[in-house]
């Protein structure tokens, strides 16, 4: 189901043609494509273990292609480095947060903008702030000290540090109480009227509303339908 954006532009951000992708010998992705086009929001829909996670650390770069390529804005990335692609404003939240515990909230945010070596970290960061209210309150405190909910807006908040054009949220609602929930889902909401482009995957997207233009449906490693 594709529906119009208020958007002029409908040029493709990102394109996924036919990749294949194993762990441990074991094939986990077969002839994946799929494509997100600029300004849209894309959801990835599959019960546990359907690939999407797989597919979202391909794209990141952080597993490896056996067959196939990754175009960003037309340019193959399918052989850069993970730490060159935040360099293209993509931004990655993953299921599991992967925060540093120890450190703080602003330390996590800013660590991903200190890493690419951006010039702007603190307007990025007050940016952070402005779309997530609740990290400024504690962003004193350290990271281990956060429930599970409030992790994972921090994580969405750090991804935002370097996507400022697409930004990739693995499993956002995943795991989390209703209450925190229904605030991620406003979040992702309110990142719409930025320009983003959003890729997001879950096995239940209801919380993204109405929102999405275009959802691909996985399962054991291949899309099944559009």
């Amino acid at each position: 189901m594709v529906k119009n954006i208020a958007f002029p532009r409908r040029t493709t951000m990102l394109e996924v043609k036919s990749i294949n992708v194993s762990i441990g010998g074991v094939p986990i992705l077969r002839d994946v494509s799929m494509k997100v086009e600029a300004h849209s929001m894309v959801g990835i829909v599959g019960r546990n273990g359907a690939g999407k996670t797989t597919l979202m650390r391909a794209i990141m770069g952080l597993l490896p292609l056996r067959a196939g390529s990754i175009h960003y804005e037309k340019k193959d990335i399918s052989r850069e480095a993970p730490h060159l692609r935040v360099h293209h404003q993509m931004g990655f939240a993953p299921e599991d947060r992967r925060l540093i515990p120890e450190l703080t909230v602003e330390e996590n945010l800013l660590i991903p903008a200190w890493a690419a070596g951006v010039t702007d970290a603190q307007k990025r960061l007050d940016d952070v702030y402005a779309l997530i209210p609740e990290a400024a309150d504690f962003r004193h405190r350290r990271a281990l000290q956060l429930s599970g909910g409030q992790q994972k807006l921090v994580a969405i908040g750090r991804a935002r540090m370097t996507g400022t054009q697409l930004l990739m949220l693995d499993e956002p609602f995943e795991g989390v109480a209703p209450a925190l929930s229904k605030r991620i889902s406003e979040v992702v909401a309110s990142l719409r009227p930025l320009g983003l482009s959003i890729l997001l995957s879950g096995a239940d997207l209801r919380h993204a509303g109405k929102g999405l233009d275009m959802v691909y449906r996985m399962d054991r490693g291949q899309i099944t339908s559009i």
